[in-house]
């Protein structure tokens, strides 16, 4: 098997320190701000749908499902010219899985400046609330955040990382701003991007894939009427998830839930294949088999699925070059 070479779009490494710098710098400096007209500016909103097709069709390894969904939610909603509602997506899956790569992939094929960009807000609990005891606070300044920046520009995206360590209570203040109602606060908020990541649903979304692969079920068989059910639950069932007893769930606020598939074997060599050919080297038999035999794979009589995915495939390849 060749290495992938990416021809969708430049690109740098997978994710990795990238997201987090992006993460942290997370800032609204107006003076950065490239439009003047208010929540009906466009600001460095340059949709590349193509180029997202090609990048997730050629290096997002084992998801045809979220690949499928995400596209044709977004293909949807951007052809609509006057949304009655903001795009709401929740991705659900394993650790390793794909889902920060995605929700890096919309930002850099929807935005000319990618993550740098100053209309994508990415919030991560551990360093935008830190504190329960300040939840009132966070209240208030996510709130503000957002109906400034939907002021300034209509066309943001705003990521929420780990949304199963987030307080339950903070995200209800986005209740308002996710619904179909035409101005919230007098703001202009429905061509708004919101995505929300959790590892919340990923056991039960490996138990329904490991039981089709017992019964002999292909892969691509598996939809998401049979996982939407049991995803939702765990979400319901979740005290400690963002959207434990939410109006947002009540409601159906979310457009769409993402499935990301537990990656087998095959999987992971696709991604050590892509991160050779990231590294600018020939696809090398004894690194990428190093690479297989360091990952460790469950359950433990099936050895089926990769516990980390492709989360600590970048880490390995330097260790065994």
């Amino acid at each position: 098997m060749a290495a992938a070479t990416r021809s969708c779009r430049p690109w740098g490494s997978l994710l990795g320190l990238i997201w987090l710098v992006s993460a942290a710098a997370a800032s609204w400096d107006l003076t950065s701000l490239r439009c003047n007209f208010g929540s009906f500016c466009e600001c460095d909103f340059r949709p590349d749908l193509q180029g997202l097709e090609c990048d997730l069709a050629q290096h997002l390894a084992g998801q045809h499902l979220a690949r499928s969904l995400v596209v044709k939610a977004l293909k949807a909603f951007l052809q609509d010219p006057a949304p009655t509602k903001p795009l709401v997506l929740s991705l659900h899956g394993w650790t390793g899985t794909g889902k920060s790569y995605v929700s890096s992939l919309l930002a850099q094929y929807l935005f000319r400046d990618g993550l740098r960009s100053p209309h994508v807000h990415h919030f991560s609990p551990v360093i935008h609330f830190p504190h329960p005891s300040h939840m009132e606070r966070y209240k208030k300044d996510l709130k503000s955040w957002v109906q400034g920046n939907l002021t300034v520009c209509s066309r943001s995206l705003f990521l929420f990382d780990e949304m199963d360590k987030l307080a339950p209570g903070l995200i209800e203040v986005l209740r308002p701003f996710l619904g179909s109602s035409w101005v919230v606060y007098g703001t202009n908020y429905r061509k708004a991007i919101f995505i929300f990541i959790s590892n919340t649903g990923g056991e039960q979304i490996n138990q329904v894939v490991l039981e089709a692969w017992r019964s002999r079920r292909e892969r691509e068989e598996i939809g998401l009427q049979e996982l939407g059910p049991v995803i939702s639950q765990a979400v319901l069932d979740n005290p400690h998830h963002g959207f434990w007893r939410s109006g947002i769930m009540e409601e159906h606020l979310l457009d769409v839930l993402v499935p990301f598939l537990p990656l087998q074997r095959h999987h992971v060599r696709h991604c050590v294949l892509n991160e050779l050919a990231q590294l600018g080297l020939e696809p090398r038999d004894e690194v990428v088999q190093a690479v297989l035999d360091s990952t460790t794979f469950f359950p433990e009589d099936e050895q089926l699925f990769s516990s980390n995915g492709c989360k600590t495939v970048a880490s390995r390849i330097a260790f065994f070059l």
